[in-house]
């Protein structure tokens, strides 16, 4: 069977093409290795199922692994600590009747641990110690899906009574408890009693403050994009430049790893295996109108769920807004942990990925329809005869609009000037184009748009006014950029706000730097 790209389920290497993460697994083998209790929290589609598969397939056999998940439990098994008892020893009766760990010996122990009436905690604690006592190998415990439990004190219960069994062993010994456990789930452990009292003020006592910290960045860079591309190409032999196409997927994606197989799986199966950049930019535009698509579905909820995160990606993404990506605020701890932010060079925080931020910027686009100025004519009014946009149109015929809807103390056009040029842009590139924002160049100033069309890249500069000295500044700005980007052309729009004074009549060009600039006011 041939292998395909995979977007759905785990991970498996005779089955799908993959990113050779060995070297990051070896992360959580030494964590194992050195008897450590750690957990794997990221966003969905992340890679936390197929690192738990990593762990069960490699590590079976100097450790006794054995894999549970919560996914499917049942609202009865956690209604006390009687049925509680009755699920884990359940699950582990499973867990020895199939799969690398089968052993008759190990599923009797837990069948015949379950004639307990009415046990407890105390008496599960009994049993596993019972269990790891009697074994010849180290038990290791991998806990996948745990977030449908994060809202349950009996869980809190379970992961405290584990936790005392990690600081008892100094006494009483490596096999009197699990040589390690590793939980897996989008939720931090630190998040669980947020999740548990939402109305009270948050806070992020642990529950499982045995946890080992480890550094370890599962999102794929180029290099690792690669090892993926060149498994495919020794399959297909299509005869591409694999170092060019990772890149520009990592552009687009910033290695979030389902977007990674998602945008190939879209080139290999439906744009006829055009592997260059034009390819992937249809791939990447076609995944952005993907509404069915279950990771834009998440992004819109925690959106909506959370009033304070939805505040905050819009300040990013439609304002401009600068915050420290390691802010000790909830927002930004929840941008985290859903992996909608990053840290851009800065250390501040920007959008994840270039499709996240257009997938967001259309979701607050949609939402905001009061405030939308939008073109009433087709892409085709904006374009030449070679098919290229004319921006000097765009620009004339956005500050048209605007002068006639907006005057010099709108407050709506301070706040929104940026956000309402890309809802104009917006229609007239949508599923031909991209554009994005250019989160930092080397010395940390920030250029708004870049907008890709018809093979050529535009830089548009939005600015307020604060006086002639502040326009100089951004003409160095675009012209510095325009070199790094081997432009020669750039936009300049200034926003100004003077009650009884005319900044510039009507937008030109100028040359400044060795460089054409159009500039217009508004």
């Amino acid at each position: 069977m041939a292998k395909e790209f995979n977007t759905e389920v785990t991970c498996d290497p005779k089955l799908h093409f993959m990113v050779d993460t060995t070297n990051k697994m070896k992360v959580f083998e030494r964590l194992i290795e050195r008897k450590k209790y750690f957990t794997i929290n990221r966003a969905r589609q992340f890679g936390k199922s197929t690192s738990l598969k990593w762990i069960y397939t490699h590590l079976n056999g100097e450790y006794l692994v054995v894999s549970l998940s919560f996914e499917d439990t049942e609202d009865s098994d956690w209604e006390n600590a009687s049925t509680f008892y009755h699920f884990f020893c359940r699950y582990m009766v499973k867990a020895f009747t199939s799969g690398r760990t089968q052993n008759e010996q190990n599923a009797s122990f837990w069948k015949d641990a379950q004639n307990v009436e009415k046990p407890s905690i105390k008496d599960l604690s009994d049993r596993i110690t019972e269990f790891c006592q009697q074994g010849t190998k180290k038990a290791v415990v991998l806990i996948d899906e745990v977030d449908k439990s994060l809202d349950n004190e009996l869980f809190l219960n379970f992961l405290a009574m584990l936790r005392k069994k990690y600081i008892d062993r100094d006494q009483f010994g490596d096999y009197s408890t699990f040589w390690s456990v590793v939980l897996a789930g989008v939720y931090d452990i630190k998040s669980m009693k947020v999740k548990i009292r939402p109305e009270e003020e948050h806070k992020f006592n642990s529950p499982w403050n045995v946890a080992a910290n480890y550094k370890l960045d599962m999102t794929f860079n180029p290099q690792e994009i690669s090892t993926m591309l060149v498994d495919y190409e020794s399959e297909n032999h299509i005869g591409f430049n694999i170092d060019e196409i990772s890149q520009e997927i990592y552009k687009y994606t910033s290695g979030y790893p389902v977007l990674v197989s998602a945008v190939c799986k879209e080139i290999d199966e439906n744009l006829d295996r055009d592997w260059t950049k034009d390819g992937v930019l249809t791939a990447v535009n076609n995944l952005i109108k993907d509404n069915s698509a279950m990771l834009f579905k998440d992004i819109t909820k925690n959106i909506e769920n959370n009033p304070d995160l939805k505040k905050l990606l819009r300040a990013i993404s439609m304002e401009n807004f600068k915050i420290s990506y390691y802010a000790d605020i909830f927002p930004v701890e929840l941008g985290r942990l859903f992996s909608l932010l990053k840290a851009d060079k800065h250390s501040c925080a920007q959008i994840h990925n270039l499709i996240f931020q257009q997938r967001i910027n259309n979701y607050f686009i949609a939402e905001n329809q009061f405030g939308k100025i939008e073109s009433n004519a087709g892409p085709s009014v904006y374009t030449d005869k070679q098919g290229d946009l004319n921006m000097p149109l765009i620009i004339n015929r956005f500050k048209d609009l605007v002068s006639k809807k907006h005057n010099k103390e709108d407050e709506f056009l301070k706040r929104e000037g940026r956000f309402m040029f890309i809802c104009f842009l917006k229609p007239i590139i949508n599923g031909t184009g991209f554009y994005y924002s250019e989160p930092e160049n080397d010395d940390g100033s920030r250029m708004d748009l870049v907008i890709t069309y018809n093979h050529k890249e535009y830089v548009v500069e939005l600015k307020i006014w604060h006086g002639t000295e502040y326009e100089l500044s951004g003409r160095d700005q675009l012209s510095e950029y325009l070199d790094i980007r081997h432009l020669n052309e750039g936009y300049l729009v200034t926003f100004s706000f003077l009650k009884n004074k005319t900044v510039q009549d009507k937008p030109e060009w100028i040359n400044y730097n060795g460089k054409r600039i159009y500039e217009a006011v508004i």
